[in-house]
This record gives structure tokens, sequence and C-alpha cells, in this order.
């Protein structure tokens, strides 16, 4: 699945993802959102799909989506970027496991505001075998 969104702003391959994992896009996250590998854990397609709503990737998001959860459309937040992603555990979400658990914290920047948003979220395995997210708890 190749990039089709004309409003993402993709980095250059060379500068460090924007998932926190430190290493750089081309190693990390662009593989998936091109489509050349599938994410083969839950916090790998987690990092992919905090990396695809700061370069606002919908038809990544889309595909990377339960079919039973899935919105109709992603309404992107003019102005809101997604700054830090921090992974505070995983439970399951292995190659090995057909279901995991990320729980992590994602910060932004809107205008001079500054958040984060705390959320459990659930992953699952489709029928051809890739990590699809399911839903999420919010934490406080």
């Amino acid at each position: 699945m190749p990039i089709s969104n004309n409003q993402s702003h993709l980095p250059d391959k060379s500068m460090e993802c924007v998932c926190g994992s430190q290493k750089s896009y081309a190693e990390c996250c662009m593989p998936f959102h091109h489509g050349i590998a599938k994410p083969e854990t839950a916090e790998q397609l987690m990092r992919s799909r905090f990396s695809a709503f700061e370069l606002l990737l919908e038809e990544y998001l889309m595909d990377s989506w339960d079919k039973v959860t899935r919105p109709g459309h992603i309404d992107f937040t003019p102005g809101l970027h997604w700054t830090k992603l921090v992974i505070n555990g995983r439970k399951q979400g292995r190659k090995k496991d057909q279901q995991g658990w990320v729980t992590f914290v994602a910060y932004y920047q809107l205008g001079s505001e500054q958040g984060h948003l705390h959320e459990k979220s659930f992953f699952t395995r489709n029928e051809q075998g890739e990590w699809q997210y399911v839903d999420g708890e919010i934490k406080n």
C-alpha cells in the first residue's frame, strides 16, 4: 500500500523516526507506511500508527485498524503535532501471539497548548495474520 495522502509531510528517510525508537525513519516506520513490510509485533504497529498520525497518513491508519471498530474517516486536527511517544508496558503482542496490549503516553502540541494521551491499546491479528488496532482504553 503506497502512501497516497497529499496532506502528509513525510520526513527525510535518514531523519530519526517520530515514534521515538531512535532509529531512522527508513529503518523504522517507513517500510510499514510504504507497504514494504508489515509490523511483526503489536508495539511496532503502535509506533507506526503514532508516526502515521503525526504524518497525516489516513490510508495507513485506516488499513491498520480492525474493520469492526474502524471509523469511516479520520478527522485530523489542524495544527496538532504528536511530539513524543513513551511505551509504558506491553502484554503479549509478540511475533507468536494473536493479540496484545500496549500501554503508552503520546504527547502533543496544539499551538501553545501541550498535553498528552495515556492509553492502553488492544491489538489483534486479522485473517491474513497482520496486526490490527482494535480499540483503546484512556487512562488517567
